[in-house]
């Protein structure tokens, strides 16, 4: 082997390609993002035309590069995902996510045994399907709550955990598809469990090393730098980049973790920025005042302007609730007391000053080419391809698309009776008009004598609400406005987003095709098998439709959010609901 690699100084074509394909991959992401909010689409066909599939211009060596930059671009976007989590509303939403989650890997898998029908697939070839398409694409998710600034949103918590819960099954389902093949007769139960129970495991075990390590630990070297303000303790975790280097050993050490001990490291991703954002929110830190010497007079002092600074902004906020709108005050009290004592050193400050800039630029980009590089583009306008393709994937947009119908305004059977008595109470029907037989109630004579009590004759009777009117406000005051949307947009952008599928659908669907699972007559020349050819077409358009129907609906959203002029006022519409608040 050689000692070093020998510096070659690059050709003009090789720059000139490299460059016009880091350039183009930013200007397109720039114009459709600010198009229809999902710029990763051109970036995907420009790894298509540049790579392997199309014209060829960059080299295996290369294409290789990308592949490895992208994945480390995959993992920042699933920890800035994690960062950008509040675990309260995590767990509040935790079982909406588990039915969102279900729905998304059991259709799909069960809509996938068409292809027996639709090319003679064997039962083991509709599974392996089924398996890659029953992913979501992590980094498709958070690139697009990112363009349209819904990560922070309970929409975004709900979609982001649903899409985590379907990545740890379909890296389930790369180990069981890496160890089935054509010879296979059996499973072995480790291949599935563990992952499983490692990926619970992390789940569990974090939050309670976060409770019981993180925090005794955090409150105890802050006692120290307390009495010490001089020591080393104080010098070293007051140095600015010491909240980076701790943030990147948490991760770097989460990633390595969960890879030998067999389970996701996007997953681990994921639950190393969650308890990075749990630390920044829930444990007390140090300020600046508190963390350097100053007297006890000084310390007096400080407290008193605290006090006084409370009592102006509490004063402040009096005179805004009673010169502004509940909701203004609401915002403006919530911006006040919400706002973080140590910005500088949180988690989400440390990933903007020292990860989005390459994340956005080089990694992100990577990523989503690296997908275009696996799209075997000249052999998928077979016309049988074509036509199966499409409608495997009218199915396995069909499958994702379902899951929204957990967010849809569907009335229990309590709230059904609770609605049926109400509207029984105040309808003018008897309860015999349910039996076939017509009750009109008596008509109430005009005179002095049916008065009410207590008010005088001459007074003209106060216009009483009609049985309609009073039915609505019943109803709505015994159902208010709650967790359910006002409208299906919030459905329809569950939906939108869980179809991407991506980096785990080509994944399982190339390692099903290497171990010989799709093999068919097609695979005797060299060329890729049929199924093959077919999941590839629904990866492709839903990782492509998906987006961009997304994009275009969070357009529309916020058009109506913002407001349109109707006969020369100012219309608003709260079209997302609780489901858009933070």
């Amino acid at each position: 082997m050689a000692a070093s690699l020998p510096y070659h100084e690059p050709d003009i074509v090789t720059i000139l390609v490299q460059a016009s394909f880091l350039l183009l991959l930013n200007i397109t992401n720039f114009v459709l993002d600010r198009a229809v909010y999902c710029g990763l689409i051109g970036q995907i066909f420009i790894g298509v035309a540049w790579g392997t599939p199309g014209a060829k211009w960059l080299s295996t060596e290369a294409e290789e590069a990308v592949v490895q930059l992208g994945y480390l671009g995959l993992l920042l976007l699933v920890y800035e995902g994690g960062l950008s989590t509040s675990l309260k509303a995590l767990g509040a939403n935790l079982f909406l996510s588990s039915c969102i989650a279900i729905t998304g890997i059991s259709v799909p898998v069960g809509l996938s045994f068409i292809l027996q029908e639709l090319s003679d697939a064997t039962p083991l070839q509709s599974f392996a399907a089924g398996a890659a398409l029953c992913s979501t694409s992590l980094g498709t998710t958070f690139t697009v709550l990112r363009s349209t600034g819904l990560t922070r949103s309970r929409l975004g918590v709900v979609l982001t955990s649903a899409a985590m819960m379907d990545d740890v099954i379909g890296l389930v389902m790369v180990q069981v598809i890496s160890n089935l093949g054509l010879s296979s007769t059996s499973i072995s139960a480790v291949t599935i469990i563990r992952p499983l129970l490692v990926s619970l495991a992390f789940a569990v075990c974090a939050p309670l090393a976060c409770v019981y390590m993180a925090k005794p630990l955090t409150l105890w070297l802050n006692s120290q730098r307390v009495r010490h303000p001089k020591g080393t303790i104080n010098l070293l975790l007051s140095r600015e980049r010491a909240p980076w280097i701790i943030h990147t050993c948490i991760l770097t050490g989460s990633i390595a973790g969960s890879t030998y001990a067999g389970t996701s490291n996007l997953f681990a991703a994921y639950i190393a920025g969650a308890s990075i954002s749990w630390w920044d929110s829930e444990v007390p830190h140090l300020s600046c005042e508190t963390s350097s010497t100053e007297t006890t007079s000084t310390r007096t002092h400080s407290t008193e302007n605290s006090f006084t600074a409370q009592s102006e902004v509490s004063e402040h906020l009096q005179t805004v609730n009673t010169e502004t709108p509940s909701n203004v005050a609401s915002e403006t009290s919530e911006n006040v007391t919400s706002e973080p004592r140590e910005a500088r050193s949180s988690g989400q400050a440390i990933f903007e000053q020292y990860y989005l800039q390459p994340l956005d630029r080089i990694l992100k980009p990577f990523f989503f080419a690296s997908i275009g590089f696996s799209i075997p583009i000249t052999e998928m306008f077979d016309a049988s391809v074509v036509w199966k393709g499409i409608v495997y994937t009218s199915l396995m947009m069909l499958g994702k698309l379902v899951c929204g119908i957990w967010l849809l305004r569907m009335p229990s059977l309590s709230s059904l009776l609770r609605r049926l008595t109400i509207s029984m109470k105040h309808s003018s029907l008897q309860m015999s008009h349910f039996w076939g037989r017509f009750h009109t109630k008596p008509k109430v004579p005009c005179d002095s004598t049916s008065a009410p009590a207590g008010q005088s004759q001459g007074t003209s009777p106060t216009p009483q609400p009609s049985h309609e009117t009073a039915t609505q406000a019943t109803l709505r005051h015994s159902d208010p406005e709650g967790a359910k949307p006002r409208s299906v947009y919030p459905a329809a952008i569950i939906g939108c987003a869980m179809t991407a599928r991506g980096e785990i659908g080509f994944l399982i669907s190339s390692i099903a095709e290497s171990k010989k699972i799709f093999a068919s007559t097609r695979a005797d020349d060299g060329k890729n098998s049929e199924i093959f050819l077919i999941v590839t077409w629904a990866i492709m358009l839903c990782t492509i439709i998906g987006p961009l129907s997304l994009g275009l609906l969070v357009r529309r959203v916020k058009k109506l959010q913002h407001g349109a002029e109707k006969d020369g006022r100012l219309v608003r519409k709260d079209v997302l609901g609780v489901w858009g608040l933070p």
